[in-house]
């Protein structure tokens, strides 16, 4: 499907592995230039050669003053942002209950904060060319799935974020959405990890709660996201697309 990305730029943070790295390849790939950006300027390095054409940008998007210079590398390197794609994010915590404030602020910075200062940071820019923004959330945002508790308040605000900022953001011409995966396999996830320690209790959760009763990919989010971003969403703004192999009931 042609979806008129040719000429566009799109910025995907958190774009050196996993779910990032698939959507800036699917973005290449419908003929977006596209910028990555990661903290480990190394490894986004390595992922930029899969990435036809990307530039890349290692910066820090936790910090306010990062997310400002990163916006303006970009427009120096490229002119203009058409596509935000906000990915950075980890689920990794404590145990319930056992969160501390530290906790709380690391969880917050990773998983709300990295989205929320890069739309603040972006959005002069975005206004400019009429653009959108993609927001990668979680399921665990939701509903109440067992996952830690921080990160499901931290997915839980994020989602509260895109509803709530579509209207001031749309008479400033922005779409704003997001997505929401579910279990979504790639080298180095928590899903590698767990079938190779029991892929049987995998199996059995995958049976009992996903109608689907598969894992996804990370392209399964590259291609919905491609199209979020494309014209073809033009009339699209403050929703949220769960992709889950049917995980979530609410």
């Amino acid at each position: 499907m042609d979806l008129d990305l040719s000429g566009k730029v799109a910025l995907v943070t958190g774009a050196s592995s996993g779910i990032g790295l698939a959507i800036a390849q699917i973005l290449a790939a419908e003929g977006a230039s596209v910028a990555i950006n990661a903290r480990d300027a190394a490894r986004l390095n390595q992922a930029a050669a899969s990435v036809p054409g990307a530039s890349t940008f290692a910066a820090d998007v936790r910090m306010p003053d990062a997310c400002q210079a990163l916006v303006r590398d970009v427009l120096y390197r490229h002119g203009r942002i058409d596509v935000l794609v906000c990915n950075v994010g980890s689920g990794a915590s404590v145990p319930p209950g056992w969160e501390t404030p530290d906790e709380w602020r690391r969880i917050l910075d990773i998983n709300l904060h990295a989205t929320t200062q890069m739309v603040w940071a972006a959005t002069d820019a975005l206004a400019s060319s009429r653009g959108n923004v993609i927001c990668i959330s979680s399921i665990c945002g939701i509903e109440a799935l067992g996952c830690p508790v921080a990160y499901a308040a931290a997915k839980a605000a994020l989602e509260s974020f895109v509803r709530n900022a579509a209207r001031p953001l749309g008479k400033r011409g922005i779409r704003i959405n997001s997505i929401a995966p579910g279990n979504i396999l790639f080298p180095g996830s928590v899903w590698e990890r767990k079938l190779q320690e029991d892929r049987t209790a995998v199996e059995s959760l995958l049976e009992r709660e996903v109608a689907l009763r598969c894992l996804g990919r990370p392209e399964d989010i590259g291609r919905l996201t491609a199209f979020i971003a494309s014209p073809m969403a033009a009339f699209i703004t403050g929703a949220t697309y769960v992709v889950d192999g049917g995980q979530v009931r609410s």
